[in-house]
């Protein structure tokens, strides 16, 4: 859906890309009569070495997203002199890496089961820590996507307050991989359908509002369709130099 971006290998082309990038969600907002400040730009960093990720620091960013919780683990250790960069997960996690995710993350964008949600809640207990959490919803149908199904949304979100340490606070999802806005948008509409039925019937009608959702593709259809965190990779740090692995 994006063209090849090159690499961003110094502190002034990651800059630069930051800046358009917020200059591209301005544009995006001011077209769906929305504030900017009401859209979170979270810079994924799949793949994306060290040094890069300090000079993404150096240019202000201090949220980052990774797809991959091991690399996320380490990344947050190698860089734990950082103090104030905070870690979203925004990958499929298996129940055996949950210890991990509970360590380390800020956020968790992908929840889409209850042995998750049970395997998160006891580590986090056992570390006194909570963590803001989205459920991952597969609103495009593709079996290649993980993500709960939309019509067994709802009935996993009201179990949720069982694990007192989770803060649901939204949805998350990935559209349909197409350049075609008719195919994609109804993906972003589904789930900000999901959501504002989840205000009302669930327990979490006053913490229910983000909507993690739009890429580096297709980030201003989201917007329109009420995004409030868009994850971008390769628009701020250009193509990436391994090959990605899998959602």
């Amino acid at each position: 859906m994006t063209t090849s971006t090159p690499a961003a290998l110094g502190f002034e082309d990651i800059q630069h890309n930051l800046n358009a990038m917020r200059a591209r969600i301005a544009a995006a907002c001011a077209h769906a009569g929305r504030d900017p400040s009401e859209v979170r730009l979270l810079p994924v960093t799949k793949t994306v070495d060290e040094h890069r990720l300090r000079l993404a620091y150096a240019a202000g960013v201090r949220q980052m997203g990774e797809n991959k919780v091991q690399e996320a683990h380490e990344k947050w250790q190698s860089m734990a002199d950082l103090a104030d960069l905070q870690w979203c997960v925004i990958g499929h996690l298996q129940t055996n890496k949950a210890k991990l995710v509970a360590e380390f993350a800020s956020e968790f964008h992908a929840l889409d089961n209850l042995r998750v949600a049970e395997a998160l809640d006891k580590r986090l207990q056992s570390l006194g820590r909570s963590l803001k959490v989205l459920v991952q919803v597969n609103t495009s149908g593709e079996a290649s996507k993980f993500g709960v199904e939309p019509a067994q949304a709802l009935e996993l979100v009201q179990q949720l307050p069982a694990f007192g340490s989770l803060q649901v606070c939204g949805l998350m999802t990935l559209a349909l991989n197409s350049s075609e806005e008719s195919q994609v948008r109804p993906c972003f509409a589904l789930l900000r359908q999901l959501r504002d039925q989840m205000q009302q019937e669930t327990p979490y009608a006053g913490q229910m509002r983000e909507l993690s959702m739009g890429m580096s593709g297709d980030f201003a259809w989201a917007i329109q369709e009420g995004a409030t965190t868009v994850r971008v990779g390769q628009a701020i740090f250009g193509a990436r130099t391994a090959p990605a692995a899998a959602r």
